[in-house]
């Protein structure tokens, strides 16, 4: 038998017997039964210890006396895991005796362990109540049959409760090995592929799995490009332009865009575009003015919302794309929730709702966010109607949500992106620094394979990416002329990435293995 104090890898950290030990499990666990047998004779050691391998015979043959026995002799066992294991095990023993509709040795057993194991009052009742209310507890009739099958359970839930000494973790192995590629991939700066990591070599990925450089340009709108958003399902991109029109774009399957339809009915620039969660229909912001439904289809506008001096600053969908929830300059307006057809479902409004400047909802459906008072951040649980007020220290522009309904960013005009958790757990955010943002309303994303990336546009013409784990940008993209207001990653396509500019255009981004940009106007008819 090995020393249980050699040490084992190239910096002498892992101890040899522990990780044998381990290896046996693996081997067993992946049925390979016959080969972990030959490595514990080899080795002498099992990855079982003497002490469960007595348990797990007693309970395999019902000696429950024996087995308890023997959990409670055990000094190596912390107070609350023992009371936890007898738990188990006695109502393991009550269910098996009542099965047989033996109630007194059921009783006699509670009587004669209830003081001497020091279970607890509750775990006492529960084991009572079952004796009375056995299928309640989980405790009724079972065919004879299945009595082994059950005990089995009883011995994995074992196996998670007590110690490494006596039982190792399930999996023990795997679950090292996956955790070690995890760190591999949190410690990457660029990983944002779904494909397999190979456990041959150590994960590192080049800048070619994000979008660094320019694949397609669209300049069909006569006028600054103020906002743009892909669809849920990565289909589509809508954009809106200060030429009072919005387009929404098809995503074809090469990765090209074209221009599906071309939405003019808007008075004034149009500011806001939000896509419903099904990705059906296309909500546009008239910027000082209403809201319009529109079939992303045909590309008809199914209705109008606000008017009569309700001002619409932004909109948001709830995650049924049947109720929508609009914001609105004007303090004595609040907020507003609609149904697709117009009818008010619900207004939070009052001397208490100042006027908003931006809001989202969770893709869970859970919270309303909103920016109001130009410093705060209004979080809203819809269900509870429970509030909590960020208050950051410089005027907020936009806000956006993570797609796991855990994170919002917030660009400053301090030249800063603030991260928070929705759940509130954070006394400080996240910063991000390194755009250019003073006198315009600037929109940032996150994007990327689980959201690990945050995207901004900038005063400066430029875009920017960050890794959310680092507040400096891993990369500046160029190509735009003037500021970039919006950018949007494209949910589907983790490697593509839309921004729209004063310049008039929209810039399509793609990996750096992508072929020459191309330069499109289209020709196809308006709607």
């Amino acid at each position: 038998m090995d020393n249980p104090t050699t040490m084992v890898g190239p910096k002498g950290l892992i101890k040899k017997h522990e990780f044998v030990r381990i290896l046996i499990q693996c081997l067993y666990t992946l049925g390979y039964k016959k080969s972990s047998a030959c490595l514990e004779s080899e080795s002498g050691i099992s990855y079982k210890s003497m002490e469960f391998g007595l348990l797990e015979s007693q309970i395999l043959n019902g000696n429950w006396d024996d087995c308890i026995d023997c959990l409670y002799g055990n000094k190596d066992l912390m107070d609350e895991t023992r009371a936890s294991a007898l738990f188990l095990v006695l109502k393991q023993c009550l269910m098996e005796y009542l099965n047989h509709g033996d109630d007194s040795s059921a009783l006699a057993v509670l009587q004669k362990w209830i003081s001497a194991l020091h279970l607890g009052r509750e775990k006492v009742h529960n084991l009572a109540f079952g004796i009375f209310s056995p299928k309640e507890m989980g405790m009724g009739k079972i065919d004879d049959d299945a009595i082994p099958e059950s005990r089995e359970r009883l011995l994995i839930e074992l196996e998670k409760l007590l110690s490494p000494h006596m039982t190792l973790p399930e999996r023990r192995l795997e679950h090292l090995v996956e955790m070690a590629v995890n760190a591999q991939i949190d410690s990457c700066m660029y990983h944002n592929s779904f494909d397999t990591i190979s456990l041959y070599e150590d994960h590192h990925c080049g800048r070619n799995q994000i979008p660094t450089e320019t694949v397609q340009i669209l300049a069909d709108h006569k006028n600054e490009v103020w906002f743009v958003q892909f669809s849920n399902n990565g289909e589509y991109l809508a954009s809106s332009s200060s030429d009072c029109t919005a387009i929404i774009w098809k995503v074809l399957e090469d990765g090209k865009l074209t221009l599906k339809h071309t939405l003019r009915s808007h008075q004034n620039p149009v500011s806001f575009v939000a896509w419903s969660p099904d990705n059906t229909m296309l909500l546009t912001c008239g910027n000082v003015e209403v809201l319009k439904l529109w079939d992303a289809e045909t590309g008809r506008c199914k209705h109008t919302f606000g008017g009569h001096g309700f001002i619409v600053s932004s909109c948001a969908w709830f995650p049924d794309s049947k109720r929508l929830v609009c914001g609105s300059f004007d303090p004595k307006k609040g907020i507003y929730m609609w149904d697709c057809d117009g009818n008010e479902i619900k207004a939070w409004k009052g001397t208490r709702m100042p006027k908003i400047l931006d809001l989202a909802v969770t893709p869970d459906g859970e919270n309303l966010i909103s920016i109001f008072s130009e410093k705060e951040i209004r979080i809203l649980n819809v269900g509870t109607n429970a509030e909590r007020v960020i208050s950051e220290k410089h005027p907020i522009t936009s806000l956006s949500v993570s797609g796991d309904s855990k994170f919002l960013i917030v660009n400053l005009n301090s030249e800063e992106i603030h991260m928070w958790d929705v759940a509130g757990k954070w006394e400080k955010p996240l910063k991000y620094k390194g755009h250019k943002q003073n006198k315009y309303v600037i929109r940032s994303c996150f994007g990327g394979l689980n959201s690990t990336f945050i995207a901004s546009g900038s005063e400066n013409s430029q875009v920017y990416i960050w890794n959310r784990r680092s507040s400096n940008p891993i990369e500046v993209l160029s190509g735009h002329s003037m500021t970039v207001n919006c950018v949007s990653w494209n949910p589907g396509r983790p490697q593509m990435l839309a921004s729209a500019s004063d310049d008039q255009t929209i810039r399509i981004w793609g990996p750096s293995h992508c072929k020459k940009a191309i330069v499109r106007r289209s020709s196809e008819k308006l709607i």
